[in-house]
């Protein structure tokens, strides 16, 4: 199970025992992992009450053009470049700063897909 909180190391490094396992607000979540095909989103209930939509497929992107200031849906094509991880090309995994091939060009990808549920990007030059 992904972990987010207590380290399993005191200040001098040396192993803590565990005297309990781990609490709700200490449990990460995987990766959402946001690639290009038919729309899949999921509905994830976060600390305090608020829901997340973890966007998991998706083949539409919220493409502005900066010299007009205009928005317009356009489909995508594939994942051209990311610098997050160099195999997410290979398996159209959409991130935040990945560049994607669509209708009206090149574009780079301003949202986080997997925790805002939306892609949006900006044609690139």
């Amino acid at each position: 199970m992904i972990s987010q909180g207590r380290s399993k190391r005191t200040a001098t490094s040396a192993k803590r025992k565990t005297a309990r396992g781990k609490r709700k607000y200490e449990i990460g979540s995987e990766p959402a992992a946001t690639h290009v095909a038919e729309t899949r989103r999921k509905s994830v209930k976060t600390r305090g009450g608020a829901q997340k939509i973890k966007l998991l497929q998706e083949k539409i992107a919220n493409v502005t053009d900066p010299s007009t200031g205009k928005t317009s849906a356009v489909t995508i094509e594939n994942v051209t470049d990311n610098e997050a991880n160099e195999h997410y090309v290979r398996r159209n995994i959409l991130t935040k700063g990945s560049i994607i091939k669509t209708e009206l060009g090149d574009a780079r990808i301003t949202s986080r897909p997997g925790q805002d549920g939306v892609v949006n990007a900006i044609l690139t030059k």
